[in-house]
């Protein structure tokens, strides 16, 4: 065989021995390129796919309200300011019918009153010779019902003779000298005066003492 030709078969059979050599040094320079990396970066390790989905959820756009969702919410707060503003108005008419009752009421007693002052002048008008009477009587019995049913509803009378004058509950019309007296006591009453419930719908008619 010719040298030439031998030569050339040699290195036609050295070809493929050459090509994987060097393929398998690219393949081990990329393995110790990683090993490297990881070496650097010791704190970059793989996060779990559900600590990523997590993350991702909280960057995640917020969905929007379901449009019944919305109305419901708008028709629930609705209602409640409605219920309030009823539960004011409630509240508020039946102050208003309580004191119109009130005002009605004093109305009424302040014309009752001259009735029991003219009963209480007629008893005490009786002669003493006809107090025992059926006349007498049944006056007397008229007026017991008569004051029992004031107290009822909440009148009573103001004390008056004996007390210290008060202008909240007394209007003095006539002034005594009076040593058996102290100082701005009631000596008599001349008309007398009532209350109804906590307000007086007509002061006590008295004399005082100077």
């Amino acid at each position: 065989m010719d040298r030439e030709e031998k030569d050339k078969k040699d290195h036609a059979g050295m070809a493929p021995d050459i090509e994987g050599e060097t393929e398998a040094a690219v393949l081990e320079e990329e393995s110790q390129a990683e090993e490297n990396q990881e070496a650097e970066n010791p704190e970059e390790t793989e996060i779990p796919e559900e600590e990523k989905a997590e993350k991702k959820g909280l960057f995640r756009k917020k969905e929007k309200k379901d449009p019944r969702d919305e109305k419901i919410e708008e028709l629930t707060d609705l209602l409640r300011r409605n219920m309030a503003e009823f539960d004011n108005f409630r509240k508020r008419t039946e102050k208003e019918k309580s004191a119109m009752f009130e005002m009605g009421a004093r109305d009424i007693l302040e014309k009752i009153l001259p009735v029991v002052d003219n009963f209480e002048r007629g008893l005490a008008a009786i002669p003493e010779d006809m107090k025992d009477s059926s006349f007498a009587t049944g006056m007397e019995m008229i007026y017991k019902q008569l004051m029992k049913t004031l107290e009822d509803v909440g009148v009573k009378p103001i004390e008056a003779v004996g007390k210290e004058f008060d202008p909240n509950f007394h209007n003095a019309v006539m002034h005594i000298d009076d040593e058996s007296l102290g100082e701005n006591m009631i000596a008599a009453e001349l008309q007398k005066g009532y209350m109804y419930r906590d307000t007086v719908i007509r002061h006590s008619m008295v004399q005082v003492a100077n």
